[in-house]
């Protein structure tokens, strides 16, 4: 497996999908075992659907990677095909599970467009429309949430930050310092993308001769080509382009919310769908914050608190039992990407980068 020596893909490791593995279902074992009660698996009962709503969570992830695959063939003009755009999304997903976002970005997911038969200008583009995308989905759809729903709705938790004052509530500032970064990389892309790229890299390299950020000048060199070279592609793009580009988006990323809807309703009726969908929205805003690869620990941590008050048994138990929730959560929607990466990233490195190695399906 011959990866070139330079290539971002040389700290990408099999191995280092034991790491968030340990730190997410240990986080959970220790909130678990502090708060233990074995009375609570006499408080749990399943729906009399709930093997129907267990299904529907695991069709609705597929249902986001096929948005997400949609959104592919879309932005690459229908130049990659339905295994290359698949193959695309678990790689990227795999990557995005085992690093740390600083790592496994846009380079490695450029490299993986480019060695799927796209050539370094469109895979670029590719890539960088995929990013300007998600975070003008997320931009867009919390201010929605919040003309629908009151902040203290949203923020104020079942025994937990009763205070009136948002800014002394723990979630509400993890939100907000999420949405803000968002919304400084939003803007910075989108200046770059579509009015200014090469004054963009130019601010970029001139704020990477920082000492404390020099050592990052390479990269920030290479991100700022990326964005001159996908500049030139994408502001051709007529509006249709990005309307259906951007429907996919939401697609995708609403299926993915609601799978917390569905594995609540194993259990419960669940009285506010809509409160529940804004909260994992919001959940995921936050879980940015969090360095560790696949926001793993802080992302268990987060829906053990902030989707507590959902529960509908004694509340001493409620604890105890949304740590239960929340590993099913993660088994559902994180753990398999690592399953299926570390099957397919060795394939495909052999394929892309050994002896004879093409760009073929």
């Amino acid at each position: 497996m011959a990866v070139p020596r330079r290539s971002p893909l040389r700290k990408i490791r099999q191995t280092n999908i034991v790491y968030p593995i340990i730190l997410g279902v240990g986080v959970v074992v220790f909130l678990f075992l502090r708060n233990f009660d074995p009375s609570i698996f006499k408080e749990i009962s399943f729906n009399r659907f709930a093997i129907l709503w267990l299904i529907v969570a695991m069709l609705l992830m597929g249902v986001r990677d096929a948005g997400y695959m949609i959104r592919l063939r879309i932005l690459s003009d229908a130049q990659l095909n339905w295994r290359q755009t698949f193959r695309i999304i678990m790689l990227w997903e795999f990557t995005s599970a085992i690093t740390p976002s600083a790592i496994g970005g846009t380079s490695v997911a450029i490299i993986y467009v480019n060695k799927e038969g796209l050539n370094i200008g469109k895979s670029s583009a590719v890539v960088m429309a995929t990013s300007f995308l998600d975070e003008l989905y997320f931009l867009l759809t919390f201010p929605l949430l919040l003309i629908f729903i009151s902040s203290e709705r949203l923020f104020q938790l079942d025994g937990y930050n009763q205070g009136s004052l948002l800014f002394s509530n723990d979630f509400f500032l993890f939100a907000l310092i999420g949405y803000s970064i968002k919304l400084i990389y939003l803007f910075i892309l989108s200046y770059g993308l579509f009015f200014n790229p090469r004054g963009l890299k130019w601010l970029l390299l001139w704020i990477f001769k920082l000492p404390i950020l020099r050592r990052w000048r390479r990269e920030a060199n290479e991100a700022g080509s990326e964005i001159v070279t996908s500049s030139r592609e994408l502001r051709r793009k007529p509006f249709v382009f990005w309307l259906k580009a951007f429907i996919a988006t939401a697609f995708s990323w609403t299926a993915r919310y609601w799978v917390v809807n569905a594995l609540f309703l194993i259990f419960f009726i669940v009285p506010d769908h809509f409160l529940l969908f804004a909260r994992q929205l919001v959940a995921w805003i936050m879980m940015l914050i969090f360095p560790t690869p696949g926001g793993s620990g802080g992302s268990e941590w987060v829906f053990s608190y902030f989707f507590r008050d959902f529960i509908q048994i004694n509340s001493v138990h409620k604890e105890s039992f949304s740590l239960v929730l929340a590993f099913l959560w993660r088994l559902i929607s994180y753990y398999p990407y690592l399953l299926i990466g570390t099957i397919i990233f060795p394939r495909w490195i052999r394929m892309k980068f050994g002896a004879g190695s093409n760009n073929k399906n």
